[in-house]
């Protein structure tokens, strides 16, 4: 039997899972909330042409409006100034958009505290465990926060002070661009970095160091709690979109069960 063919096989027979990870796209779907002056994302929604009538009477379509980061979604390395001169979302390479992945659960510490950083040194407890990051893989972080994403307001769990949100601290996210092995990092949230992280320096430090290194990012990601902490392949397909700083995505995990 070729690889292929086992892999159909393993797929139709149950042997290898497939789990979703991409939250459903509506006008309920969260999104990220900019403080005055910077612009806004909209929210996605459908705009009928026809559906079985006078405007076409055998079909149903729509034209859809939404913008690149909006749900479950890919950030390209052109999507921050660190990345400008990288790949746009058409141009990633396709080898890339198929790879391993490995998980790294703190969702009992971000229940304890919701500004949870993820260190260098908690990655480091996590490979005595598990081994070293993959080479040309995915760190999802699972944090539990997929629990709150049918809900705009505990989603970005925002007050007087600002996104209170678990992410990466910028010593983590600096070393993930430019030591670990990865390609980038899937998170839970709304984007790749934590809450507070407009007031860290450099602000918003996975984007700036791993967009700038070439790498990618992956967020509104669910049920990471059905992976494993390591074996699983991500399949991640965005839209090809010529000069688009990141697109939608459906993102798919397989798991050899």
């Amino acid at each position: 039997m070729s690889i292929l063919q086992a892999l159909v096989s393993g797929v139709g027979s149950g042997a290898i899972e497939v789990v979703e990870l991409t939250a459903p796209l509506s006008s309920g779907t969260p999104i990220l909330k900019l403080p005055e002056p910077f612009a806004n994302t909209i929210t996605f929604s459908l705009e009928e042409i026809s559906r079985y009538d006078d405007r076409g009477p055998a079909w149903y379509w729509n034209n859809i409006h939404t913008g690149e980061h909006t749900g479950t979604h890919f950030d390209a390395p052109v999507h921050w100034v660190t990345g400008r001169d990288g790949d746009d979302v058409s141009q990633v390479p396709l080898r890339r958009l198929i790879a391993p992945a490995v998980v790294i659960d703190v969702a009992d510490r971000v229940a304890a505290d919701p500004d949870f950083l993820l260190e260098v040194e908690h990655i480091r407890e996590w490979e005595k465990t598990n081994g070293p990051l993959p080479d040309g893989g995915w760190l999802l972080l699972r944090t539990g926060w997929d629990s709150r994403s049918d809900d705009q307001e505990a989603f970005l769990n925002a007050d007087e002070t600002g996104p209170h949100t678990p992410g990466v601290s910028v010593e983590a996210a600096k070393w993930l661009a430019e030591e670990a092995p990865v390609i980038g990092i899937g998170v839970e949230t709304v984007g790749t970095d934590a809450g507070a992280a407009h007031s860290f320096d450099p602000p918003f430090p996975c984007h700036s160091y791993l967009l700038g290194a070439g790498k990618y990012g992956l967020t509104q990601l669910r049920n990471l709690r059905q992976l494993p902490p390591t074996g699983a392949v991500v399949i991640a397909a965005p839209l090809p979109i010529v000069g688009g700083s990141g697109s939608p995505a459906r993102v798919l995990a397989l798991v050899e069960r």
